[in-house]
């Protein structure tokens, strides 16, 4: 998979690389890159894309989703 929305939890695993936009980075909507290691979103879709929390820390919400887990 290639390019999702980030919307729907069922497409997000720890492991998939993924962009976020990070809270202090939505006027801007600059974009951050990494690897999954948490969902934080509890609900099955969220409007403004699922809440992760990545391996170097960051948590945002994701924006797209770039692969598949490693």
């Amino acid at each position: 998979m290639t390019s999702g929305n980030g919307k729907d939890r069922a497409a997000i695993r720890p492991g998939c690389t993924v962009e976020i936009i990070r809270k202090e980075d939505q006027k801007t909507e600059k974009k951050s890159r990494g690897i999954v290691a948490e969902i934080l979103t509890n609900s099955s879709t969220h409007q403004h894309g699922i809440k992760v929390r990545l391996r170097d820390g960051q948590v945002g919400r994701v924006a797209a989703i770039i692969s598949d887990p490693e």
